[in-house]
């Protein structure tokens, strides 16, 4: 794998072409997007994971396909987000940091930018988006009811998201209290006293909230016969280390020698590898779970599932004080397979994502792919999958052929990257590629 610089990603695959590809006897597919927070490109099994148990992901990789050069559209939650949701580049879009407005919620992704899922929404497709938002508050241009989808559930704000017994979530535009005494995100236990979990365990853990709303949701627009687009977007493994007991249980004693007290933010805990592994494993579960209503209700044949996250996973407590955040220990778990540098770095190990898709009867099972992808590519990509209206501005390319083995391969055509010197240019630009700046 050629290095990559983040320049290099948000404006290398606007310049790659791909044929058109009709959609066929593609039928309004159901669309299962899965955006896991701060996933490490090496934590799961799929990927090389020796300690972490994921086995419904890994279900899905051997079932469909997996990329092994997928790559966010920025380092950092809001302004990954968003690259995915409009299809622009970190130079084109409207938020490039995690920007809050008061009381609750980060700066709203403004009104004249055409999000894809209100393409779907206008195409008669039933969506929600279930889990964390972070893109506007309710109420601004920015709301998820506001900006193609049907239903929202979760965490508007994603300093809400920091601990998983937050006071609050929203159905829709309404505000569902879960812990009348919730538990803070982020605080430290005092170095002369034990860390005690009970002050840090809340009443109702956020999570099995959201996936049962997500299942609703299926399980709605099954019966009514209705193709949805369900953007499920769980917090794990974003830290605190809340993960629920039963998966922490599932993790020996003896990985952990002493307690996190919160040096770095976020929660303490008594037992920060096996919280860390258990809340991927709670993912993988929530994962599974979904794959679960689709059999029941016999529509996983015609529904894509793409599970990916939104950047590379946090840096362990070791290095700059900056970007030292949580208890993860991404060392023990060779979270990043050596790749170089965590979240908020655009080095690889900041960037570079796990990715697998399963669609049965179109997608190859058992596929591996190289083709380099980014946040951009997904809105003509799954507008094409579904057979409806593409964007009208965007900075991605349709892989659709590529996912669905088609032998189409890109063929570079242009190159909008300013590098000055034709040495700095990517490997795949030809020889009389011109910098932005002369054209």
């Amino acid at each position: 794998m050629r290095p990559l610089t983040l320049l290099a990603l948000t404006t290398s695959t606007a310049g790659l072409c791909l044929a058109a590809q009709p959609a066929g006897d593609i039928k309004k597919p159901n669309v299962v997007f899965i955006l896991a927070d701060d996933l490490g490109w090496s934590e799961l099994g799929c990927y090389g994971q020796q300690k972490i148990k994921t086995p419904n992901i890994d279900r899905l990789a051997r079932e469909g396909l997996r990329f092994t050069n997928s790559y966010s559209g920025a380092p950092v939650c809001a302004p990954a987000r968003t690259t995915l949701m409009t299809g622009l580049h970190l130079g084109n879009s409207p938020i490039r940091g995690n920007k809050e407005i008061q009381p609750e919620g980060q700066f709203p992704i403004p009104a004249e930018h055409t999000l894809f899922p209100q393409l779907f929404q206008k195409a008669g497709y039933a969506t929600a988006v279930v889990g964390k938002w972070g893109m506007g508050p309710v109420g601004s241009e920015g709301d998820p009811l506001k900006r193609g989808f049907d239903h929202f559930f979760g965490y508007n704000c994603q300093r809400m998201a920091h601990s998983y017994y937050p006071p609050h979530l929203w159905n829709d535009d309404r505000k569902i209290i879960i812990n009348p005494t919730p538990v803070p995100g982020r605080a430290k236990s005092p170095p002369d006293q034990p860390v005690d979990m009970a002050t840090w365990t809340g009443a109702q853990h956020a999570s099995p909230l959201i996936i049962e709303d997500a299942l609703r949701f299926i399980d709605a627009q099954a019966k009514a016969q209705k193709p949805f687009f369900l953007y499920y977007t769980p917090t794990e493994p974003h830290v605190s280390l809340m993960p629920e007991k039963e998966y922490l249980d599932s993790y020996p004693e003896s990985w952990d020698a002493g307690a996190y007290r919160g040096e770095n933010g976020y929660t303490p805990q008594t037992r920060p590898r096996a919280a860390y592994a258990a809340m991927i494993t709670g993912l993988d579960a929530y994962v599974g779970k979904i794959m679960a209503k689709l059999d029941e209700l016999g529509i996983a044949d015609n529904t894509l599932i793409i599970f990916t996250s939104d950047n590379g996973t946090t840096l362990p407590g070791r290095n700059s004080k900056r970007w030292n955040t949580g208890g993860v220990d991404a060392d023990f778990f060779n979270s990043t397979a050596g790749l170089r540098g965590f979240k908020g770095s655009v080095y690889e190990g900041g960037i570079r994502i796990p990715c697998v898709m399963r669609w049965p009867g179109k997608i190859p099972a058992g596929a591996t792919t190289d083709f380099p992808t980014y946040f951009p590519d997904y809105a003509p990509t799954l507008c094409a999958a579904a057979g409806i209206e593409k964007p009208a501005r965007g900075d991605g390319v349709n892989f659709l052929p590529v996912m669905l083995d088609k032998g189409v391969r890109p063929s570079a055509t242009r190159w909008s990257g300013c590098f000055p010197n034709t040495a700095d240019k990517p490997p795949f630009a030809s020889a009389n590629t011109k910098c932005c700046a002369e054209t």
